[in-house]
């Protein structure tokens, strides 16, 4: 790093650790989310194999305060991964000191620390990584695609990674108000911004988009770290799909999921039959754009990508050998709530998502716990003396409850050696 921006970047996160995180908090919950959770990283980029008696090396770029290392060297230590490290890595000591508090707290003895900037990744954290998570950084790096090539290239040949950057739709409102502080207080200290900045919030007419957009709340926590990286970061961009395909390309890598699926399919946001099917024979790119014009609440674009060259294979959800999971949801309360040949519905960010379930749903939900083969659960259904479907009927059944609960990330699939 060198550079005025490059050291006020530093300096913000030196004394606004973000986002703001209290160890002792780890007694009461673990946080979860996207990218990189365990199941996640194993479907999306692995198609459900993902063989943890092996050695396993993750890379958190860009740590901040810990959520994602503490995420994933906690579901590592979970499912007993004796053979495996996250490597955090981040420029600021003082977010780095919160995480390695966090980690005391939970006694994880699976994470190294190291300090400095993602693009000398090479330098002093080297690979190769069988995955890298790069949550909200890119977009606040000089050139993201020297930062996205810095980090593909401590990547393993059969390794991914999973990555967010800021979009632009869904921050509407945000960048007037970073233009207009840098005008006002930009040569101001920093808790002097930071006042200036409250002030200018008091004082914005309702009309104004950032307060009329629900999809963005850093400002309204109360904390100065979430107020800070939202309204007065010295270095902030976002994209839109097609840019962000573009730099995935610049690195030589691919897509190959976007969280959730069904924020980015078209058929989310058109009833019209017509509309549907013309939306059907765009190219998947350009089907997740359209997407994201039709929600205009897309405010982050979490993704799953790997090597342009490597094919990630796609694991059936009916076949005998998968396992499927409910992804941090308990499978007894959501086979409760379902109906046979009902219907999942869910609130995207405003959006009404519905999808079909099939005739033995809550039959289904009930059974599935990560653990189960789908031949198990369909021999425990055939031993509870109730009718059942045909055979093909039976796995287009439960392929159709894997594709309503995964259009929501909700429903992801384990097979291999490591249940």
């Amino acid at each position: 790093m060198s550079g005025k921006t490059d050291a006020q970047v530093q300096a913000q996160y030196e004394q606004f650790p973000y986002p703001e995180r209290n160890p002792a908090d780890e007694a009461k919950r673990l946080i979860v989310g996207s990218p990189s959770h365990l199941d996640e990283i194993r479907h999306y980029l692995h198609g459900g194999r993902l063989d943890l008696t092996r050695p396993f090396r993750a890379l958190i770029a860009g740590g901040g305060t810990g959520d994602a290392a503490i995420m994933l060297a906690q579901q590592l230590a979970d499912a007993g991964a004796s053979d495996a490290q996250v490597t955090y890595l981040d420029l600021s000591t003082a977010s780095r000191a919160i995480a390695e508090a966090r980690a005391e707290a939970r006694g994880l003895s699976n994470i190294r620390f190291v300090t400095g900037p993602i693009e000398q990744v090479g330098d002093l954290a080297p690979g190769p990584y069988h995955h890298i998570d790069c949550c909200g950084v890119l977009h606040h790096l000089a050139s993201p695609e020297a930062g996205l090539r810095a980090l593909t290239a401590q990547l393993t040949p059969d390794g991914g990674m999973g990555l967010m950057v800021y979009g632009t739709l869904g921050r509407t409102g945000v960048y007037p108000v970073q233009e207009a502080l840098a005008q006002l207080a930009d040569a101001l200290p920093d808790r002097d911004r930071l006042a200036a900045a409250r002030k200018l919030l008091d004082g914005l007419p309702e009309s104004h988009w950032l307060k009329r957009n629900p999809f963005v709340g850093d400002h309204l926590k109360g904390d100065a770290a979430g107020l800070y990286d939202l309204l007065l970061h010295r270095r902030d961009r976002a994209y839109r799909v097609g840019e962000l395909a573009d730099l995935i390309a610049s690195a030589d890598l691919k897509i190959t999921a976007w969280i959730e699926p069904a924020r980015y399919a078209p058929e989310t946001y058109l009833s019209d039959p017509p509309l549907r099917q013309a939306a059907g024979a765009l190219s998947p790119i350009d089907r997740a754009a359209l997407a994201e014009r039709l929600s205009g609440a897309i405010a982050k674009h979490v993704i799953y990508a790997t090597r342009s060259e490597r094919d990630v294979p796609e694991a059936d959800p009916g076949a005998d050998g998968s396992l499927l999971v409910f992804r941090d949801m308990d499978p007894e309360a959501i086979a409760r709530s379902l109906r046979p040949s009902g219907t999942l519905t869910a609130d995207i960010s405003g959006a009404s998502y519905s999808a079909p379930l099939p005739a033995l749903a809550p039959r289904l939900a009930a059974l599935i716990d990560g653990h189960r083969s789908v031949a198990e659960i369909r021999d425990l259904l055939k031993a509870s003396g109730a009718p059942m479907p045909s055979e093909a009927n039976f796995r287009d059944q439960v392929r159709k409850l894997f594709r309503a609960f995964n259009g929501i990330n909700r429903m992801l699939i384990r097979t291999g050696s490591d249940r």
